[in-house]
């Protein structure tokens, strides 16, 4: 799955090894940048909104550099979309949240295990988000998704799942 992993984006001439050897050099560094920035800023200024624009304008700049290159499916990208989609969150942006969330989805869907818990708390987040953008239909079916996927991962009595049940009752 590596080779999925890393996809490359899908162009007439394909970059050179070296730039795409660069580009992931890039896109480490970028990662553990955003990590310190995030750190830093969210110690020193948790309750400022002014922060939080800051990383995900270093998110979107990343993304538009890393995106010559690699495909939306590509872990680096899912990275920094997963951190972008983290802020959008933080600043209570629910539709830039959304847009993240929805570009993350299907590919996770592909590189994780059927049952995994990173897809369901994806699902999660797109149907509490749907919910809050009153798009109940599209809400409802993702957190079905979400329930069907933590049914199998922790037993269908789970605290998790009774709660995400009454959040649908809820609604």
């Amino acid at each position: 799955q590596d080779k999925e992993k890393l996809e490359i984006r899908k162009l007439n001439d394909p970059p050179p090894a070296e730039t795409v050897r660069d580009m992931i050099k890039y896109a480490r560094n970028v990662i553990e940048e955003f990590r310190r920035a995030k750190h830093y800023k969210y110690i020193l200024c948790l309750t400022l909104i002014a922060p939080a624009c800051e990383l995900l304008e270093i998110c979107e700049l990343s993304l538009d550099k890393m995106g010559a290159v690699f495909a939306d499916s590509n872990v680096y990208m899912l990275h920094m979309m997963y951190q972008a989609m983290g802020v959008c969150l933080y600043v209570q942006d629910w539709e830039g949240a959304l847009r993240y969330g929805q570009k993350i989805i299907k590919p996770y869907s592909k590189h994780y295990p059927p049952y995994s818990l990173n897809v369901a708390s994806m699902w999660l987040k797109l149907g509490r988000l749907y919910m809050a953008l009153e798009n109940r239909t599209a809400g409802v079916k993702a957190l079905k998704r979400a329930i069907a996927i933590m049914e199998v991962a922790h037993g269908k009595d789970h605290p998790y799942i009774s709660e995400i049940k009454k959040e649908l009752e809820d609604h």
